[in-house]
């Protein structure tokens, strides 16, 4: 048999006519605190500090960095930029050798982890975990290394379950949590709970009066930004997702909405919309509200209206909101039931502005032969519908105030009562320990079936409240008014007029948002 004699590694030696010279090992750390605390900042100093002193000490080691990350997760590589830099460093062969704290400081990954290590083995680059004594390039590292990374990602996920079953109990007590600096009309006080911030809650009620008035989402942006009135993020330019959340969040009516979203991929730190991935909790009365109950409801209901504008006798026919002209959308055909679109028109050299049914205009006149209206005539004719119920206003405000005063008392307050109770006593069953999977199932079908019918009874008393504050707008413009008025007024139309019908023979039907008709 064979002897075999092991020859060991050496490093290379560079000669000069003096003396031989040991090339010394380039050596760096890799230091990460994962909080921005005042304890983990220390923690974070401290290291660097070590590190420094470590390595300078050792006769055969040169420093050629501290790499060190302030603050950032281990369970990804992707954010940690001073993690990236290293190992760039390391491909260049500016490193030799790695030391760090444990394992969890390096990574959390398990795949990670070892995907580092194997490409740092490859070019002969040797990691140091200084409290598991593990030396990659030893024959039991990688073993060992796969073990303690596989321990230290059950620990993050550990970790990560327990700050979220913490989330889930204070989320169960109605406990609110809101970052606040970004948030458009509230603050916080001492003890951490949202109060109005006067001058922004005077954007927020600006936003939702001018939706109602029929202002685009384009339109209040312009507005806002003219009259250089900042987002909550402090920016100068307004876009319309930021108006639409604004106008869909229940905070700005005192509730809130908890667990909107939820972490899928604890690694990954990837967030999905909650369509029912978990529980959410509707906590009402959480702190003092913007705009009332009501309005926001009107608001919704109105986003939805315009979402889905349909014209034609089947209704199938999509319409794109358009608030450039106070009777874009709301003036319509009668055959057709198609809106009317205002047209530049040039007829035999004759330039003109009027206003066409939309089938016509796109499928010929065979299909529907209403009328061309002049834009002129079609104002004339709104316009002549204002003064004419102006010319009857102590009739019309008569009328208008014995409707409201006799407006039907509903049983709204007892059903939501009622539906409030219910929905506590089955929340409560919801939490106990002893319910099964299965009643719980059962018991969040009721929970859902209730809110469903509340939020349908909150759409009912907003549509009465609609109705009623729709009028009491009609009677104020009346008293105020104390003349006819002479010319087009875009905003009074917007704000008092429902929809204009145009008849086949030229004529008009003028229906105000109070309920009055008028017949042209």
């Amino acid at each position: 048999m064979a002897n075999v004699t092991v020859i060991p590694a050496r490093r290379r030696r560079m000669q000069t006519n003096e003396e031989q010279i040991i090339p010394k090992i380039k050596v760096a750390a890799y230091c990460r605190v994962s909080t921005d605390s005042d304890e983990q900042a220390t923690s974070y100093e401290m290291q660097v500090e070590h590190y420094t002193e470590y390595i300078t000490k050792n006769p055969e080691w040169e420093l050629v960095d501290i790499y060190a990350d302030d603050g950032i997760s281990g369970t990804n590589t992707k954010k940690r930029e001073e993690f990236n830099r290293m190992i760039e460093d390391c491909m260049a062969g500016k490193i030799d050798m790695i030391i760090t704290k444990s394992i969890s400081r390096f990574a959390r990954n398990t795949l990670d982890c070892l995907q580092y290590i194997r490409k740092l083995k490859d070019k002969n680059i040797s990691v140091f975990f200084e409290k598991e004594n593990i030396n990659t390039m030893d024959t039991k590292g990688e073993l060992l290394i796969t073990i303690m990374a596989s321990l230290a990602q059950q620990e993050s996920q550990s970790l990560s379950q327990n700050v979220k079953m913490g989330i889930q109990f204070r989320y169960q007590a109605g406990k609110v949590q809101v970052n606040h600096n970004r948030f458009l009309g509230y603050t916080k006080d001492e003890d951490g709970n949202l109060i109005i911030e006067p001058e922004e809650a005077e954007t927020i009620k600006r936003i939702n009066r001018e939706y109602l008035e029929g202002a685009s989402l384009k339109d209040i942006c312009d507005s806002l930004m003219a009259d250089g009135i900042l987002t909550g993020a402090r920016k100068k330019n307004w876009i319309p997702s930021t108006v639409h959340k604004i106008l869909t969040n229940e905070k700005y009516i005192g509730d809130a909405l908890l667990q909107k979203t939820v972490t899928t991929d604890f690694l990954e730190k990837k967030r999905q919309i909650n369509n029912g991935l978990a529980p959410q909790y509707y906590v009402e009365g959480s702190h003092e509200p913007i705009i009332p109950k009501h309005i926001f409801m009107r608001v919704q209901e109105e986003l939805v209206r315009r979402a889905n504008l349909r014209s034609g006798k089947d209704g199938r026919k999509k319409r794109v909101y358009s608030s450039k002209y106070a009777l874009s959308s709301i003036c319509t055909c009668e055959k057709c039931r198609d809106v009317y679109r205002r047209i530049a028109w040039n007829n035999r050299g004759k330039k003109s502005t009027v206003w066409r049914c939309c089938t016509r205009v796109e499928h010929g006149p065979g299909v529907c032969d209403a009328p061309t209206i002049p834009e002129e005539d079609l104002q004339a004719a709104v316009m002549k519908a204002i003064n004419d119920v102006h010319g009857r206003k102590s009739e019309v405000i008569k009328q208008m105030e014995i409707i409201l005063e006799q407006t039907v008392s509903t049983d709204y307050d007892e059903r939501l009562a009622d539906i409030d109770a219910r929905m506590e006593e089955l929340q409560l069953k919801l939490v106990d320990l002893n319910t099964t999977r299965l009643e719980s199932e059962d018991l969040s079908r009721d929970v859902n079936a209730l809110r469903e019918e509340k939020e349908r009874i909150m759409v009912a008393i907003a549509e009465d409240k609609g109705r009623q504050l729709k009028k009491e707008e009609m009677i104020r413009f009346l008293q105020e008014q104390t003349a006819e008025l002479d010319e087009f007024d875009d905003a009074l139309v917007r704000k008092l007029v429902e929809q204009v019908v145009v008849h086949g023979d030229g004529t008009f039907t003028v229906e105000f948002k109070s309920g009055e008709l008028v017949e042209l």
